[in-house]
């Protein structure tokens, strides 16, 4: 056996090894990243982008491996001992040069590895990140899957769509961009087997949680998101089918029962979602998972399937407590939309994520106050308030240039938790003060804790509060 599985090996074209470089971001894909500093305790999420890119790698012909170095690891030393043909890293606004830097070193290691990259950075950064930096071979605009496939499969350079390189010459060339993947449910499965699954875990009963990405694609392009800018305005769904079997295969295979349905907006479509909740049902998986969902697509209706189905968990961009400024980020919700559906998941049983922004062009002390205040009338069972972070595709960030908002160099490194601009009325130091001081209205009311404390089920979920307690005692005023 082992012979056979040596030769196996040997017979492969080549390794790929697939990274989120070492920095202190705990979650990254291509448009999300959770920073450490964040006081709610979120656990790591599994690298799901590299995943489905390593399954791409296999049916390439090649050996793939994943790392995933934000949970620890040495780069340099896997570098040489794995000895990769390819180095595919996913990279970070807030960590982009000492990314940059880890795969600088990589390149001295080993000059004869191709090192390529992907990240929402590059809707943006692309001919530029060449030119700077020559030890990238290829960056990658857009979607990724297919655009790996050509490079590994040997397509010449300049028939490849949608990437960054440069020539003989080394001048950068930019590539026309790829469209967009249309049938998701032609993508392999994530390839799980090369994780170890174990490390992500459900924060509130320490299980096992797999991402499951149903859809792709928002039609809302809301002022500070990338979402749109990263994968389109048209929302591509893969068929309740597919998405089952995959559930299956975790169910099965890795002995996963929890999940996040991942997806830019989960419920956009009432037929779509009614049926993939019905089909889940009708497979007798007994599973749990969380979603997310814009305040006005959400009715009693889908919630009831929803919940039968196993949501437990349903998470709202509220971002704010002033119609004003979600007129003016162009979100088409009004707070009444906002208190409607959380009146609707709390009615059916799910609990609710809401997630707020602080620090837009036009706030101020008054709407910040509006903000914390709505924050504490919907009364959900976790919150998360960020500061507002105008990441380079979106329209905040021509905002920000436009109307000279930036003062200084842009620094990403503590992105959503410290302030990376001012706002017209507000200095970057007072926006940090008002989040500081949103989080502990929010989390240390009385009311707040009482409930907490009576819906605790399990030891992991009570350690997980507790470590969160003690940074927000702890967090300077």
């Amino acid at each position: 056996m082992k012979d056979e599985a040596s030769e196996k090996i040997n017979n492969k074209r080549g390794k790929v090894l697939l990274i989120y470089p070492p920095s202190p971001i705990l979650n990254r894909e291509d448009r999300c990243q959770q920073p450490t500093e964040d006081l709610i305790v979120i656990p790591p999420l599994p690298p799901t982008d590299l995943m489905y890119l390593a399954s791409i790698a296999e049916l390439c012909g090649y050996e793939a491996k994943i790392k995933d170095f934000s949970q620890g690891g040495n780069f340099l030393k896997e570098i040489e001992l794995y000895q990769p043909d390819f180095l595919v890293a996913n990279i970070a606004m807030p960590t982009f040069k000492s990314d940059m830097e880890a795969l600088a070193e990589a390149k001295n290691l080993m000059p004869a590895l191709k090192i390529i990259v992907k990240g929402a950075p590059f809707l943006t950064y692309n001919t530029n990140v060449t030119y700077e930096n020559p030890f990238i071979d290829y960056v990658i605009i857009g979607e990724a899957e297919m655009t790996l496939k050509d490079i590994l499969n040997g397509v010449p350079d300049s028939e490849i769509l949608g990437i960054c390189y440069n020539d003989d010459n080394f001048q950068p060339v930019k590539n026309e961009l790829r469209p967009y993947i249309e049938d998701l449910d032609s993508l392999p499965f994530p390839a799980r087997h090369l994780i170890d699954n174990s490390i992500y875990k459900r924060p509130d009963n320490g299980k096992v949680q797999a991402v499951i990405k149903v859809s792709r694609g928002c039609p809302y392009h809301c002022f500070f998101c990338l979402a749109t800018p990263v994968s389109g305005a048209n929302v591509r769904k893969r068929s309740a089918e597919n998405i089952i079997a995959e559930i299956k295969e975790c169910v099965e295979k890795y002995n996963i029962n929890n999940f996040i349905f991942w997806s830019d907006i989960f419920n956009i479509d009432k037929e779509w979602t009614i049926d993939l909740c019905k089909k889940i049902i009708d497979s007798g998986l007994k599973i749990t998972w969380s979603s997310n969902t814009r305040a006005n697509t959400m009715d009693d209706e889908i919630a009831k399937w929803m919940y039968k189905a196993g949501c437990r968990l349903c998470s709202i961009g509220v971002e704010s407590g002033s119609q004003e400024i979600l007129n003016n980020i162009g979100k088409n919700i009004t707070l009444d939309d906002i208190r409607n559906t959380v009146k609707i998941l709390k009615k059916n049983k799910i609990k609710i994520y809401n997630y707020f922004v602080l620090g837009l062009p036009w706030e101020t002390e008054k709407t910040a106050e509006e903000t914390i205040k709505f924050a504490i009338e919907l009364d959900s069972d976790f919150v998360s308030f960020y500061t507002a972070t105008p990441l380079p595709g979106t329209k905040y960030f021509a905002y920000a240039m436009v109307n000279k908002l930036v003062s200084g160099d842009l620094d990403f490194t503590h992105a959503y938790y410290e302030p990376v601009v001012k706002a017209h009325d507000l200095t970057k130091e007072r926006i940090f003060e008002l989040h500081k001081q949103a989080v502990k209205r929010f989390y240390l009311r009385p009311k707040f804790i009482f409930k907490t404390l009576l819906g605790i089920k399990s030891f992991a979920e009570f350690k997980n509060y507790i470590s969160g307690g003690i940074k927000l005692l702890v967090a300077p005023e």
